[in-house]
């Protein structure tokens, strides 16, 4: 079974990151099927280029301008990043650079390339990628990794073994953090608290790590790109704003691996919070590859009043309020007119333009209601990529 990814590849060199088991190599042999390949999980050819990164030209060997040269797992050796940039000046080729951790190249020296690759970014499937195989009870329950959608009976098993892996190879073969229990009861706190908002402390006692520890394991978790920040939309209104970001999972199937809710039913709120990633997770998709780099966040008072997400068409400049369109995400099948209130508060306010205020919903009816459009989420999802939302 082979599925189409929404992602295409630039015309000249680039890092592609993505989270472990998203299908970033087997995309990358699609695109470029002539490519020279060097995957430095080969543990030989890693040493190899470890003690002497002069050694990859020799291995590419004589091949003319603009030839594509993959290197899988970059991240392993970040001192060939420097080998790479020398060889792009020399020889013109084009280097497609792909891993699971921007950690290491950050510190080893990623910028360099500034300029001369770009950086695109592979999550899981989405809506629009899975097409006719599209299930949304099945998503909602184990995610959007390739493996769960070629091998659906084995979700949980998969989930398990992923977590595993990624505990082994990310963060204890790498030694990214100093004692590894701590970090794995943080890992179980943050899959339980998928989708909801930061807060240190609490995080802090119920891990029983140091208040301090708690920052570092949330870098630790966006470096090596299990997860994203939904920063707390700021509008400078008169009402008091919240600040504090809220963290989802990259993937609501490793966040339910990671809370140890693998082998048991989905309470409904955790579901809940199953439904906010999934288009979380499809808003961050569609907005790199449609290449409209808006600013997603969400919106949450002091009055209790929250929208999930707020995407901002444009920004303010001068005089001119910032553009934005609301989405409010529920899983119920049945649509309420109390859950509108947040966005058309927000709509009232003199300092911001509400475009569009949209529910999502696990109902069967398009509705609108009063400038308010309510979309079930499998028609949301096509009109998203279609498009039509923002």
């Amino acid at each position: 079974m082979q599925f189409t990814r929404l992602l295409k590849p630039p015309k000249h060199s680039f890092f592609l990151f993505g989270p472990r088991g998203t299908g970033k190599s087997t995309w990358v042999k699609q695109v470029l099927p002539k490519a020279l390949t060097f995957d430095l999980l080969d543990t030989a050819l890693a040493l190899r280029l470890t003690r002497n990164p002069h050694e990859l030209e020799s291995l590419i060997g004589h091949r003319p301008a603009e030839q594509w040269i993959v290197i899988d797992e970059i991240q392993k050796i970040p001192l060939l990043l420097d080998e790479v940039h020398r060889l792009m000046e020399n020889h013109r080729w084009y280097f497609t650079l792909s891993g699971s951790s921007a950690r290491k190249l950050r510190r080893g020296g990623a910028d360099l390339l500034a300029g001369r690759a770009l950086q695109k970014n592979m999550e899981g499937f989405t809506f629009a990628e899975l097409a006719d195989e599209w299930d949304l009870n099945h998503a909602l329950e184990w995610g959007s990794l390739p493996l769960i959608w070629t091998s659906r009976k084995n979700a949980a098993e998969i989930l398990d073994a992923y977590l595993h892996t990624y505990l082994r190879e990310e963060i204890r073969e790498e030694g990214i953090v100093r004692q590894y229990p701590p970090f794995v009861r943080f890992l179980t706190i943050a899959g339980q608290m998928n989708g909801q908002v930061v807060n240190g402390s609490n995080i802090a006692r119920e891990a029983e790590v140091p208040r301090a520890s708690v920052d570092g394991y949330f870098s630790i978790l966006v470096d090596t790109l299990m997860g994203h920040f939904l920063p707390a939309y700021q509008p400078r209104l008169k009402v008091r704003e919240r600040a504090h970001p809220k963290f989802y999972w990259f993937d609501a199937g490793v966040a339910r691996a990671a809370a140890g809710n693998l082998f048991q039913p989905l309470d409904s709120s955790v579901k809940g919070y199953s439904l906010e990633s999934w288009i979380f997770h499809e808003l961050r998709v569609y907005n790199e590859v449609a290449r409209k780099h808006k600013k997603i966040a969400y919106y949450h008072t002091t009055g209790n009043q929250e929208i999930d997400f707020v995407i901002e068409r444009t920004n303010r400049q001068g005089e001119r309020p910032p553009h934005l369109v609301c989405l409010e995400v529920k899983l119920s099948k049945r649509w309420k007119s109390e859950w509108e209130k947040p966005a058309r508060a927000l709509a009232a306010e003199k300092g911001v333009k509400v475009d569009r205020m949209i529910g999502i919903y696990m109902g069967s009816e398009t509705l609108r209601i009063h400038g308010f459009d309510i979309y079930p989420v499998n028609e949301f999802l096509r009109r998203l990529h279609a498009g039509d939302i923002f």
